[in-house]
Order: structure tokens, then C-alpha cells, then sequence
């Protein structure tokens, strides 16, 4: 969990648009072996109206649903919006996702959106691009 990562003052924030998704994550934060875990806040809603302030956030981290969104510019403008200066735009993408698309479809799609390519990790199959907000 990367609650535990950013530790007991760190915030986590899991949004989805998908209600179902939220309470299966809800119901992994509530096993014992998760107690531990009380800074996450779960939210429902979209990739285009974040309910975040302007230039608030350190760390995006998007699993397999950018691909999902249907204006997906729109939405990185939004992720621009609420990252700090500095802050990562992590994109993880998993084969075989109905959506899947290449590592360079996602790389030129981040850099189209003002990000700049930082590190990569993965292969072919499962990758993460993180991207940074210059």
C-alpha cells in the first residue's frame, strides 16, 4: 500500500468513478492485517474535476485507467492542475487490459501533455512511466 510509504502524515487519496471499485478497496483497508492503515480518503468521482487544490499534490498514480478515459487530455490538464511543481504523474499499464497500450503510446501522450518522461521501469507486458511537472 503506498499508505504505509508516504507514512502516518502522508495522505492517500483513491479516487474513483466507479463505486464498486472504492468498496473493494474499502473492504482490503478493513482486514486486520490492514488496521494499521487510517490515511486513506476514498472518493468517487472523475478525471475531470479533481477535488483537489491547484498545485497540492506530490504523486498522481494512475493503474490502468488512463486509456480508460475518453478525453484523456483533458484529464492530464487536470493532473497538471493539482500536482506541485516537481510532482509525478506515475502511469502503470498491465497487459493483457483490454485497453493496453504501448509504452511509447503513453510516453508521447504524457510529453503531448506538458510531462516530462522520468524514470521507467517494467517490460513489455507491465510498465510504469513516471512522468514529471516541470
Amino acid at each position: 500500500f503506498i499508505a504505509r510509504t508516504v507514512g502516518e502524515k502522508g495522505k492517500v487519496y483513491a479516487l474513483d468513478i466507479q463505486a464498486d471499485m472504492l468498496a473493494q478497496l474499502e473492504r482490503k483497508l478493513s482486514k486486520p492485517e490492514n488496521k494499521d492503515i487510517r490515511n486513506v480518503k476514498l472518493i468517487e468521482g472523475n478525471a475531470y474535476e479533481l477535488p483537489f487544490e491547484d498545485n497540492s499534490l506530490d504523486l498522481v498514480n494512475m493503474v490502468t485507467v488512463l486509456q480508460e478515459i475518453p478525453d484523456r487530455k483533458r484529464a492530464l490538464q487536470e493532473v497538471r492542475r493539482v500536482l506541485k511543481k516537481g510532482g509525478i504523474l506515475a502511469v502503470t499499464e498491465l497487459f493483457p487490459d483490454p485497453d493496453y497500450p504501448w509504452k511509447s503510446t503513453t510516453i508521447k501522450l504524457g510529453t503531448e501533455n506538458g510531462f516530462v518522461v522520468g524514470k521507467t521501469s517494467g517490460n513489455f507486458f507491465n510498465y510504469t512511466v513516471r512522468f514529471k511537472k516541470l
